[in-house]
């Protein structure tokens, strides 16, 4: 384990010589808003690292360089948490990079792969998986956890070795370098506070109530950031949704909700939240936020949705990419309303030329879908 700056650049420079690197990280998030990295795990073909950034007085800036440098290659499994830390306490993204599991999915090996089963059908060997509810921040760490870290990155080597070389086999490199642009980009991880209310799933009828809503959920995003603890240590969603139709101006409104813990109400936070519910029924009439209106379902999107799930699973199966990729049901329903006008994905670049294109066909009844034998195949008529 790598405990010291010096090292670590050693370190760095010596993985900087590769085209690329494989990189994962272990960290705590249980009781923090702000996830706890608790190791860093990398490898390039000829070098394996584990590096303890718990250990007193340890620099992380040569790793932060080494995230940056444009000539090396970063190789993630389900990358965005590990972006997520990096992003925070470095301040960067790193560039390029690589998603296996991402990767996996346009090469056909199902939705959402987890490693070990990546690992598993790439290199057929079994992953020993005992140590992986390991509490990352104890120290001293046990040789047995140690290689179970390591192994995350070591054989994620020759995972990435084979999913780019059938990548490039297939001419899809340009499909996955369209995902990572997204994993790249600042605003996957920038999510504003007053842009928090969106993670909540209530349906409001009132423009008060949504008012109330962003109010709170934001000042809520502020205050668990600022004190480092999880949302719930502040308040909890279903307090956010009986507030948002409450509406409590007082500490005397505040106490009779169901979900207010007895006395919340006389502590600085519920003056805090008060205050943030009473800035919302201030808003002039003219300001409040519309509610989003779900325009009413025309008569037979619901049968069509139905097809374009079944043209979805027979595409992805044909070309051998998870369905996943194509498009997902919110899609499916907005092609079989809005059809040409429908704004997703899968009506652009490869996706299009893959399922798009004969998805509109088939709502447009130009292709068919039929049963040979005991297969489903689509014909244009």
């Amino acid at each position: 384990m790598i405990v010291n700056t010096t090292d670590l650049r050693a370190a760095c420079a010596e993985l900087a010589k590769s085209e690329f690197i494989t990189i994962d990280t272990e960290f705590l998030r249980e009781t923090t808003f702000w996830p706890e990295l608790c190791l860093i795990q990398m490898a390039s073909p000829t070098v394996e690292v584990l590096v303890d950034p718990l250990a007193k007085g340890l620099d992380l800036a040569p790793f932060f360089e080494l995230m940056a440098n444009p000539a090396v290659l970063k190789v993630f499994h389900a990358a965005r948490q590990d972006i997520e830390i990096i992003h925070h306490l470095g301040g960067l993204i790193p560039h390029p990079i690589f998603d296996t599991q991402v990767a996996a999915m346009v090469c056909g090996f199902g939705d959402s792969v987890s490693y070990d089963q990546l690992v598993q059908r790439v290199k057929g060997v079994q992953i020993d998986k005992s140590s992986r509810f390991t509490d990352w921040s104890r120290r001293p760490l046990s040789d047995k956890q140690l290689e179970y870290a390591l192994a995350d990155v070591t054989h994620l080597r020759d995972v990435y070795l084979a999913l780019k070389a059938q990548l490039e086999r297939e001419g899809r490199a340009s499909w996955l370098r369209e995902e990572m642009d997204i994993l790249e980009a600042p605003h996957t991880y920038d999510l504003h506070p007053d842009d928090a209310w969106q993670r909540l799933k209530m349906r409001l009828k009132k423009p008060q109530e949504l008012a109330v809503l962003k109010f709170v959920a934001a000042w809520r995003e502020r205050e668990a950031r600022a004190r480092n603890v999880p949302r719930s240590r502040i308040i909890k969603d279903d307090t956010i949704y009986e507030i948002a139709q409450q509406q409590p101006k007082d500490s005397e409104a505040l106490s009779r909700l169901r979900t207010v813990p007895k006395g919340w109400e006389r502590s600085a936070n519920g003056a805090a939240l008060l205050e943030a519910v009473n800035a919302a029924l201030a808003l002039p009439k003219s300001d409040m936020p519309a509610v989003p209106r779900h325009a009413p379902v025309p008569e037979g999107a619901a049968a069509a949705t139905e097809l374009l799930k079944v043209l979805l699973k027979l595409t992805a199966e044909k070309h051998g990419v998870a369905a996943k990729v194509l498009a997902n049901t919110d899609d499916l329903e907005k092609i079989a309303m809005a059809g040409e006008e429908a704004d997703v994905a899968a009506l652009s670049g490869w996706r299009r030329d893959l399922f798009g294109e004969t998805a509109l066909e088939l709502i447009r009844g130009n292709v068919a879908l039929r049963f040979v034998g005991k297969r489903v195949e689509a014909v244009t008529l």
